[in-house]
């Protein structure tokens, strides 16, 4: 368990980063982002139709873009016919930064969504100088693991929650040789998490957000949790992670305790469990 909740290197990279991640998925609003701005989180993932975060990123990176640390991404699948190149340069102009820091290639669930001429890819726009790292978006834990051990992708974003603890047998074990980036996201399991579950631990007890936040963090080997606060509240609800330090052994139990019931409840809807 580490001590550290709020910075970390995100592994080789070198790049120093605030531990909670932001991610502009639910458009939180203009003050919501320029709150976790002063608190000092710097990673930053967005899509294309991000808009408040784009605007807000623009404005704060003016004559600091070293500061931030802005992730991104691109498929294949899930939208038409775009290449990854394409995808970068609509970024690009977006922010109007001549470079990411991280680009992932998402929606990997199974082998075959990341064939060599995709890896390729990414490392010719590492090449170009408009991409600092590479990175998947993976579903598939055994795959993450075995990447990991070939060393070839820089930054794995990927599940892990209390309900998801896979990453700790498929994928954890397998990071010490090439170092990559960690990048978790849903450490909430999409909500699940915050609601009643039957055969949870006695007591009624429900964990809160800040909670699961902590959980995923207090594994040293995820360098980043991404957040996705829909309003000011849950973004200050969610930053107070930050430094409340890490959970006790008995509240770590009770989250591993209350992660197995909701993964057994919400079966049907596993993703490589």
């Amino acid at each position: 368990m580490t001590e550290d909740l709020r910075h970390a290197v995100l592994g080789r990279t070198g790049l120093r980063v605030c531990r909670l991640g932001f991610a502009g998925t639910y458009r939180p609003g203009k003050e919501a982002i320029h709150r976790a701005l002063d608190e000092g989180v710097n990673y930053f993932f967005f899509f294309g139709i991000d808009t408040q975060l784009i605007k807000a990123l623009r404005e704060a990176m003016r004559g600091r873009r070293e500061e931030f640390v802005l992730a991104s991404g691109g498929t294949h699948y899930w939208v038409g016919s775009q290449d990854l190149r394409k995808s970068l340069e609509r970024r690009l102009r977006q922010l109007k930064t001549d470079y990411l820091d991280v680009y992932h290639f998402l929606g990997i669930y199974k082998e075959r969504h990341f064939p060599e001429r995709v890896k390729d890819e990414l490392l010719g726009l590492k090449e170009t100088g408009k991409v600092r790292f590479t990175g998947i978006s993976c579903h598939h834990r055994k795959l993450v693991g075995r990447l990991a051990r070939e060393g070839g992708i820089d930054v794995f974003m990927m599940r892990y929650n209390a309900a998801h603890r896979g990453a700790e047998q498929d994928i954890f074990p397998f990071l010490a040789a090439h170092n990559p980036g960690i990048v978790s996201y849903t450490a909430t399991r999409w909500g699940y998490l915050l609601r009643p579950v039957k055969g949870g631990p006695a007591g009624g007890r429900v964990p809160t957000a800040g909670e699961c936040y902590r959980f995923v963090l207090a594994d040293p080997a995820v360098h980043v949790v991404l957040t996705a606060p829909r309003n000011l509240k849950q973004t200050e609800e969610n930053l107070r992670v930050l430094d409340a330090g890490p959970l006790s052994p008995e509240d770590m139990d009770f989250m591993r305790r209350y992660g197995d019931a909701v993964h057994a409840q919400q079966k049907k809807f596993r993703f490589f469990g």
